[in-house]
């Protein structure tokens, strides 16, 4: 089974996907491998607070109710996703970040993808632009 390291700006599209939302589709090919286990993910722990900060949004700009979004956290926590301690990948997050310039955020999603020797999928093209020349990065339009 081959495991990724999974963005929260891709993960996040599986809940709360739109119409018009980029990268839907591929969004939920990707959730649809994980459910029939065909592939799986490893998370750094920021995942957690970044899923929960889109919901918190999402819920106070009215595109759902916060008792959705409750569910949808309820939904993730759920998928038992592995989790990294990000306290682990700082200190090579930290040299990715003042390398390549980029919060520490993203890079501790690059931290362990690299370290884990596993490819990191990102709906965030610039991240993607920025990082896959050395690191294992992918786009999850390119995916």
């Amino acid at each position: 089974m081959t495991t990724l390291v999974l963005d929260a700006s891709v993960a996040i599209k599986w809940a709360v996907p739109a119409a018009n939302e980029p990268l839907a589709d591929e969004s939920i090919r990707i959730f649809r491998r994980f459910r029939d286990s065909e592939i799986d993910f490893l998370v750094p722990d920021i995942f957690w607070a970044e899923i929960g900060n889109v919901l918190w949004k999402g819920a106070k700009r009215q595109r759902w109710s916060s008792a959705d979004a409750e569910m949808i956290a309820s939904y993730f926590k759920d998928c038992d996703l592995q989790t990294v301690p990000s306290q682990l990948l700082l200190p090579e997050a930290l040299k990715i970040a003042f390398t390549y310039d980029r919060n520490i955020s993203d890079c501790l999603y690059v931290a362990l993808a690299a370290e884990a020797q596993l490819e990191l999928i990102t709906a965030d093209e610039r991240l993607a632009n920025a990082m896959a020349a050395r690191f294992p990065v992918k786009w999850l339009g390119a995916f």
